[in-house]
Parts: structure tokens; sequence; C-alpha cells
């Protein structure tokens, strides 16, 4: 079992190859995986140019933008537009993308696994009020994007996160009890397949 909380500007920052933003890095399974063999990876990344988004064949991801004033990805299917503190979005790692910044760089979140070992989902909440969240899930991350959120753990641990912190549990087994001041919530699942 593990319990981590996390300050996103506290995480050291390391530039892209290409030059065209930097990305830290939350967790990652196993911890001394790199990014070709890992079994998930919790990062977030700054854009701060247009460019493709790098092939990772085999890998679901799940993307959520965290600030910025916006993000237009070109794709296959057409083209989405993301906006911070809006609705994730899903897609194959091996697609085609491209990205471009709307007014300057934004920062978002990215959630990986590989898809024949699990299962992942990234959801948004805006929480006013208290949330009662059961699952099953191995990996769990809440994080508060913006406003105040306090979690509760079933064996009664709490933990205040401000904006822009994380709460990370691995093999956290149990309910998690949330109280929201207008917070902008993103929760992450990953959950081992059979």
């Amino acid at each position: 079992m593990s319990t981590q909380l996390i300050d996103l500007d506290q995480l050291p920052a390391n530039p892209w190859k290409n030059g065209g933003g930097s990305t830290r890095q939350l967790a990652i399974a196993p911890p001394d995986a790199g990014l070709d063999d890992f079994a998930w990876r919790i990062s977030c990344a700054q854009v701060a140019s247009a460019g493709p988004f790098s092939a990772f064949p085999g890998i679901q991801r799940s993307l959520a933008l965290l600030g910025g004033e916006g993000l237009r990805l070109q794709r296959e299917a057409g083209e989405t537009h993301l906006s911070t503190c809006g609705q994730p979005l899903d897609f194959a790692g091996e697609e085609a993308i491209h990205a471009t910044p709307l007014a300057g760089a934004v920062l978002d979140l990215n959630l990986m696994s590989r898809r024949q070992d699990w299962r992942q989902s990234l959801q948004h909440r805006h929480l006013r009020g208290e949330l009662q969240l059961e699952d099953e899930a191995e990996v769990r991350l809440l994080l508060c994007n913006a406003g105040a959120l306090l979690a509760r753990l079933s064996d009664g641990r709490e933990f205040a996160l401000r904006a822009r912190q994380a709460l990370l549990l691995i093999d956290e087994p149990g309910g998690l009890q949330l109280r929201g001041l207008d917070a902008c919530l993103y929760l992450g699942l990953l959950q081992r397949r059979d």
C-alpha cells in the first residue's frame, strides 16, 4: 500500500527532445521503467508550441487540460478541442495527433497504460459539497486543479488538497469520501486486467 501527496509545482521538469515543451512525472510503474517499458505512467506536460504527439503503440492514453487557453488536436477523425477543467480525451497511443496551443503554453495531465494489461479511466468532476467514491482500482489519482478538496480514506486518514496538488493511492482498498469547495477535480483509475 502506498499513499503520496504530490505538489505539481515541486516536480522536476524535463525538456522534450524537440524543444516543444517539458514534462513532469507524477508516477510510473515499475519505478525504474523508462518510456518504452512502463506498465503505466502519470505525468503533466507543458506544451509550448504546435507539434505532433509522440507515438506510444499499444498504450491507452487519457489527456486533460490543467491550464492555458485551450488545445486544438487534429486527428484522423477530425478536430478536437480541450479546455481547462474540461472533459478528458481518451485515445490510442499509436494514433497520429497534431496539437496546437490556442494562445500560449498549456499544461496537460496525461494518464497512460499498457492496453493489454490495464484498464484505465480519467474523469472530470466539478465538486461543491460531498461525494462518496467506491471502485476496485489498484491505482487512484485525485488531482485538485482548482479550488480546494478534502479526501478521507476508509481508515480515517484525511488529506487536504489545494489547487495543483494530487493524491496518489496505490493498493489502498476501500471507499473515498470527498468534500470539495468549488473544486475542479480529475480522478484517474487504473485496474489490472484479469
